[in-house]
C-alpha cells in the first residue's frame, strides 16, 4: 500500500490505497514506517508525503475491527505514535500534499510533517463523535495550540469538518491550493528546498520545536540562534552560501547536516 520513489535527492511517499481513502491498518503504518528508514538511508534532501485518489487518508482502517476485541492502546501507542516519532525527525525537511479526508491518524501524518500544503477541499477535523471515540494522533495538541480550547471542542463535539481552505484561514496548515495544482504545487516547493541548506534547515526545525514543546522565551530562543549560527559557522555549506552571495550567484549546497 505504501510505496516510496527516489529522484534526485528527494523521496516521495505515496499512501497508495485509494479504494478505501489511504485508511491505514497496521501493516500500512509498519510500510510506512520503513519507507522514511529507507529514505533516510538513502540521504534524500527533502521528502514529499501524498495520498493517492481523492483523500489524502481516513485514518485507521477499521473495516476489519471487532470493537469487542480492540485494544486502541496498542494500535496508536504502540504502532502508530513510534511512526509519528519517526518521521518528525526525519533528517531533512518534510512536506505534505493533502486533498480530500484528513483524518484521525491522517491527520496524524500531517501534523508530524514539517510544511503542509491542502487543497481548498479538503476535510480536516474530528468525526469520532459518530463513533464513540475522540480525536488521536495529536490532534488535540494542534487544534487547542492553534484554534484554542473552544473552538477544539466545538470540531470535537459536532463532528464538522473544516475545508483546506478554512483550516488555513485559521492557522492549522501553511497554504491551500485549488486541489488539480496541489501535487504540481508541492513538488516544486520540495524541489527547491531538496537543493538547499539541510543543516541550516534541520537546526531551525530543532529550534521551532524547542519553542513549541519546551516553551522557550525570546532570549533562550535568542541564544539558542546564536549558538546554532556559531556552529553553522564551521560547516561547508555556510561558505558557500557566503561565497556565492559575494560571487552574485547561485549557491550550490551539499547539504551536510550538524553533527550533534
Amino acid at each position: 500500500m505504501i510505496t516510496l520513489d527516489i529522484t534526485d535527492n528527494i523521496a516521495e511517499v505515496t499512501l497508495n490505497a485509494p479504494e478505501k481513502m489511504n485508511a491505514l491498518d497496521e501493516q500500512a503504518v509498519a510500510e510506512l514506517g520503513q519507507a522514511y528508514t529507507d529514505a533516510a538511508e538513502a540521504g534524500v534532501r527533502a521528502l514529499l508525503l501524498r495520498g493517492e485518489g481523492r483523500g489524502f487518508s481516513a485514518g485507521r482502517d477499521i473495516s476489519n475491527v471487532d470493537p469487542a476485541d480492540d485494544d486502541a492502546y496498542d494500535y496508536l501507542g504502540k504502532i502508530v505514535t513510534p511512526v509519528l516519532r519517526q518521521m518528525a525527525e526525519f533528517p531533512a525537511p518534510t512536506f505534505a500534499a493533502v486533498q480530500g479526508a484528513c483524518l484521525g491518524v491522517g491527520l496524524g501524518l500531517a501534523i508530524a510533517t514539517d510544511v503542509v500544503y491542502v487543497a481548498n477541499d479538503a476535510k480536516i477535523g474530528s468525526p469520532f463523535a459518530n463513533l464513540g471515540a475522540t480525536l488521536d494522533s495529536g490532534g488535540h495538541a494542534l487544534f487547542t495550540e492553534r484554534l484554542g480550547a473552544h473552538r477544539t471542542l466545538d470540531l470535537i463535539y459536532t463532528a464538522e469538518l473544516m475545508s483546506g481552505e478554512d483550516a488555513v484561514a485559521q492557522g492549522l496548515f501553511s497554504r491551500s491550493v485549488p486541489k488539480d495544482e496541489l501535487l504540481e504545487f508541492t513538488r516544486e516547493r520540495v524541489a527547491k528546498v531538496a537543493e538547499g541548506a539541510t543543516g541550516a534547515f534541520m537546526a531551525s526545525r530543532k529550534l521551532v520545536a524547542a519553542i513549541r514543546d519546551e516553551r522557550i522565551g525570546l532570549w533562550e530562543s535568542m541564544e539558542q540562534e546564536n549558538l546554532t549560527q556559531g556552529q553553522l559557522c564551521s560547516t561547508d555549506d555556510y561558505a558557500e552560501g557566503f561565497a556565492a552571495f559575494q560571487a552574485k550567484r547561485k549557491p550550490n549546497f551539499t547539504g551536510t547536516l550538524l553533527q550533534n
